[in-house]
């Protein structure tokens, strides 16, 4: 079957544009210079606000479910098939356990939406369902950095976060759950400025519940049942570009 994603494509351009906040450091650390705010990190809790960017897709197991209403046998599939950048806004609270270890709690909201794209293998005939979700996530994550280097310090994190989909729409072709947990892993960039701390980040999170409802009682068209029955399960997924004020 035909993929009708380009996620590579996708996942390279938010990569590239991680390296192109990420870049300038290079240059600064061939030698020592003056450090900004030299005492920032001595501080047991931290606080700061966030903004960014995201892509949300799903990972969808199809099982050739066969569909037949009397016409010709009809075996659906379905795939994201196109991606629409969405904004992120939230707040971070961090707790310092020592020089190198500290936790995270980073309450976010995240406007998106995804295209899910039904076809039937025999035909080609296609439905898409157009599906608009604003998350509410609060991760709590374990941050590891290497040390300081004038004004800059790299790390990497990880951790997990709850999620609830506000915007859930019933009597669609595809109905999935509000409530989802995610693993997230990522790395960073702690940039010391005079006045502030300017943190780029990527992180990738993935899904660890199967979302699909497969009781259809919503539906008021029995016939849209054939594209629920014809998945075996869906899986979240989100490539995040933060960038925290500090």
């Amino acid at each position: 079957m035909r993929k009708f994603r380009s996620y590579p494509a996708i996942l390279t351009a938010v990569l590239l544009m991680a390296l192109a906040c990420l870049f300038p450091c290079r240059t600064e650390a061939q030698e020592r210079k003056v450090m900004n705010r030299p005492y920032i990190d001595t501080r047991k809790w931290h606080y700061g606000f966030l903004f960014g960017f995201h892509l949300q897709d799903m990972d969808i197991a199809n099982n050739g479910y066969v569909y037949s209403d009397g016409d010709s046998p009809e075996v659906w599939y379905a795939d994201v098939s196109d991606y629409s950048p969405g904004f992120s806004v939230g707040v971070l609270g961090e707790w310092k356990i020592n020089d190198w270890l500290s936790f995270r709690l980073v309450p976010t909201l995240h406007f998106g939406d995804k295209s899910i794209i039904f076809r039937d293998w025999n035909s080609g005939q296609e439905t898409k369902q157009l599906m608009k979700s604003t998350y509410l996530s609060v991760p709590l994550d374990l941050k590891v950095s290497a040390p300081r280097f004038n004004n800059f310090r790299p790390y990497v994190m990880a951790g997990f976060s709850p999620m609830a989909d506000l915007t859930v729409k019933e009597e669609k072709e595809m109905l999935v759950n509000r409530f989802d947990g995610m693993l997230e892993v990522g790395i960073g960039l702690d940039l010391y400025y005079p006045y502030f701390k300017f943190i780029p980040e990527l992180k990738f999170c993935f899904g660890l519940s199967d979302i699909l409802v497969r009781d259809r009682s919503d539906l008021v068209d029995k016939t849209l049942l054939k594209y629920t029955d014809s998945i075996n399960s869906a899986h979240n997924r989100m490539i995040v570009l933060t960038f925290y004020f500090e």
